[in-house]
Formats: structure tokens, C-alpha cells, sequence
């Protein structure tokens, strides 16, 4: 009798994938450097779990080439990666990582709101390229963050903990979100707001909304052109919320001072007029990139799948209506 596999699309931080205790399965590593899909494609027969990564796509194709497939892990929060909706058809569990990365997705986005206000990288660049010949009045000027109206986009784990640090610098913070929370409106000191509003008033907009069909190219140009002009912009969400060749018009145009990005519309591409603008900051998708939180991550992503195929509960579940557990 052959044994039945879990597919692992990377190794983990802290070798969690070395950590999947189940004796009766195979467990498959990808290789570096091997395409995903053929990965799968090569593994499909008696392949019940797959650990991926929210860069793998998990479509309906894949899941048709894998009869006996029962869960989906992601190692991420997000999911958008994932064709849930036909993977609830077939009856299988999607499980991913919310919770863990909040605090350091907030420092993050806090790293490139500084940034971007103060033109931190261009002025590094300047001064390693040994173009600094002394103080002028006139250099690397920015716009303070102290004191500004701050606008979130999302208001969930993420937006509030971003809305929290927001505090020590004395803003004013607005929020725009699909539902009102009340409580944290209360607890931040917030201010809800519809999005048009939002972007007229902020100083700063910061993005932490999932990717939906709702919020796919959300800040378009026309968007954009409501923001004032030393406002600045800063997405460590999903790329697909900002279209991206229109903040690269509204950039050029003057529309708005700076960006900070860490997710691009057609990632890992990023669009080249960007990689040109000394007024934005671009990272690679390094919102929850410390130790800790990887590391936690992995664990997570790990024990969901070692749960489910143990006829226990996952720590966290996308579609629990699949469970029969």
C-alpha cells in the first residue's frame, strides 16, 4: 500500500517542515528552483495535504489534478491566493496564520511611513554614494508625521494596531472599513470615515484591507487626485488594492508627495517608473518578516495540518464549514 503524502512548497523557518509528525505519510519538500505546479503536478497521486506559501496559487486546476486532497495549509494570513470557494465545494479545510504577525506587520508599516515622510532611503543612498558635502537648509526635506491626520484603510487586527502606535505621535485618526467598530472607535480615540472623505483629510492613508473583489484597485487615479499634495501613501496589504500605473501617474503628476510600498500589483514585478521615484520606498514583502513571527507562523501552519490530519480542530480555519471534526 502506497503511503499517502503532504506536499511542502518551501522549508520553513525554525525547520518546522522537518516538524510535521505523522509517520503513516510521506512528506514531500519542494526543491528550489522547481515550479510549484509542476511540483504538484508531479506529486498528484495520493497527495491529501498541501503546506504552501500565499505565493503559490492553489486554483481549481490544482485541486482537480488531487482527488484525495483534504487541506490546504498557507503560511500567511491572507488567502487570496486560494480558490476557496471550489475548495469548500470539494470539502477542503484552507487554514492560514491571522493573529500572529500583527505587531510586526504594524512596526512595518510605521518603517515605511517614516520613510516615505522623510525621504529616509533616498537620503541613505545619497550619503553612501558620498554625494554628502554638508548641511544645507535645503536637503532631503520631507513632511512631519507628528501631529497629522492619519487615515487607515481597514480596521481590523493590523489598522488598529497601526492606529495604536499612532498615539505616541499625537494624530488625529480617521479610519475607512466595510463595518464600524465602535469599541475601537472608542478605545483609539478613531474617527469613522467614507473612503472619499478619508483621502481628502489624511495626511498619511495607510492600507490594511484583505484583497476582494471589493477592494481590488480600491485608490485608483481618480482616488488619488482626492489627497492633498504633500500627502503621503503606504500599502503593506495587497498589491491589487492600489492600481499601480495610476499612483505612478499621480506621483509624476505631483498629485500626492510619497508612497511606501511592500506589495505591488503584479508581484514580483514591480512597475520600473517606481524603481526610478526617489519619493518611494519600496521593500519585498517583508510586513511580517522577523524571526518571531515567521517562526510562529511556520508553527501554526504546521500544527493545522497536523491537526486536521489527526481529527482535530486546526488552530485557525478558513471555511470551517468543511470540518467534521
Amino acid at each position: 500500500m502506497r503511503a499517502l503524502k503532504i506536499l511542502v512548497t518551501k522549508e520553513l523557518p525554525g525547520k518546522w517542515h522537518e516538524r510535521i509528525d505523522l509517520p503513516n505519510y510521506q512528506i514531500i519538500i519542494k526543491p528550489d528552483g522547481q515550479d510549484t505546479r509542476d511540483f504538484i503536478f508531479q506529486n498528484s497521486s495520493d497527495t491529501v495535504g498541501i503546506l504552501c506559501l500565499l505565493t503559490d496559487k492553489i486554483d481549481r486546476d490544482i485541486m482537480d489534478r488531487l482527488p484525495n486532497l483534504r487541506i490546504i495549509s498557507n503560511y500567511a494570513v491572507g488567502f487570496d491566493n486560494i480558490d476557496v470557494e471550489y475548495a469548500t465545494k470539494r470539502g477542503i479545510c484552507v487554514t492560514n496564520t491571522p493573529g500572529v504577525l500583527t505587531e510586526t506587520s504594524a512596526d512595518l508599516a510605521w518603517a515605511l511611513i517614516l520613510s516615505a515622510r522623510r525621504l529616509v532611503v533616498a537620503a541613505d543612498r545619497f550619503t553612501r554614494d558620498g554625494k554628502f558635502k554638508g548641511w544645507e537648509p535645503e536637503l532631503f526635506l520631507g513632511y512631519d508625521v507628528y501631529g497629522k491626520t492619519l487615515g487607515i484603510i481597514g480596521f481590523g487586527r493590523i489598522g488598529q494596531a497601526v492606529a495604536k502606535r499612532a498615539k505616541g505621535f499625537d494624530m488625529k485618526i480617521i479610519y475607512y472599513s466595510r463595518t464600524r467598530d465602535l469599541e475601537a472607535e472608542k478605545a483609539l480615540n478613531a474617527e469613522y470615515r467614507d473612503l472619499d472623505i478619508l483621502l481628502r483629510e489624511s495626511d498619511i492613508v495607510s492600507i490594511h484591507t484583505p484583497l476582494n473583489t471589493e477592494t481590488y484597485h480600491m485608490i485608483t487615479y481618480e482616488k488619488l487626485k482626492l489627497m492633498k499634495p504633500d500627502s503621503t501613501i503606504v500599502n503593506t496589504a495587497r498589491g491589487k488594492v492600489i492600481k499601480e500605473e495610476d499612483l505612478v501617474r499621480a506621483l509624476k503628476e505631483g498629485l500626492i508627495f510619497s508612497a511606501g510600498l511592500d506589495v505591488y500589483e503584479f508581484e514580483p514585478d514591480v512597475h520600473p517608473d517606481l524603481l526610478k521615484m526617489e519619493n518611494v520606498v519600496l521593500l519585498p514583502h517583508i510586513g511580517s518578516a522577523s524571526f518571531e513571527t515567521r517562526t510562529k507562523m511556520a508553527e501554526i501552519a504546521v500544527t493545522n495540518l497536523v491537526n486536521f490530519i489527526n481529527n482535530k480542530k486546526p488552530i485557525s480555519v478558513v471555511n470551517p464549514q468543511v470540518l467534521n471534526i
